[in-house]
């Protein structure tokens, strides 16, 4: 894909029914004119902590596979969540306290090594309404399609 655009602006969410529990993301990819969306079941027994950090994760991977990591070195990522926790802990304003976030933090350090330009903005929950949508669709897709 050419680079012909400067900033990808992206949107990520998790959520844990019962927290743990079945375990859903949500992610939103603003590039140019386009949206692209994302949302999946991830699994059981998780957290929201895990599903955050997982959709943070699956979003920068999404964007290195459709853009490259060439593309990428010129480009601003602009990366929304709007989990206070996960957040800092990826700005590194927080200690990791919980031992199973350790390698998801590891994780997302070594995809950021291929995306220098990118900021983490911790944003309000009503202003992630879209990939917050996503995750409870993952989450109650027959409840949502009576509303």
């Amino acid at each position: 894909m050419k680079n012909d655009f400067s900033e990808i602006i992206v949107y990520t969410d998790g959520g844990s029914l019962n927290n743990p529990g079945k375990a859903a993301i949500g992610v939103v990819i603003h590039y140019k004119n386009q949206t692209k969306e994302y949302s999946r079941v991830i699994g059981e027994n998780k957290t929201n902590n895990e599903a955050e950090y997982e959709a943070v994760i699956f979003a920068l991977e999404k964007v290195k596979q459709l853009f490259g990591k060439k593309n990428l070195q010129k480009v601003n990522i602009v990366l929304n969540l709007d989990s206070e926790l996960v957040g800092n802990q990826l700005k590194g304003k927080y200690k990791i306290m919980e031992e199973k976030l350790i390698p998801y933090f590891i994780k997302f350090h070594n995809l950021k090594i291929d995306l220098p330009n990118i900021s983490i903005n911790i944003i309000p929950r009503e202003k992630n309404a879209a990939a917050d949508a996503l995750v409870k669709k993952s989450l109650f897709p027959s409840f949502l399609t009576f509303i």
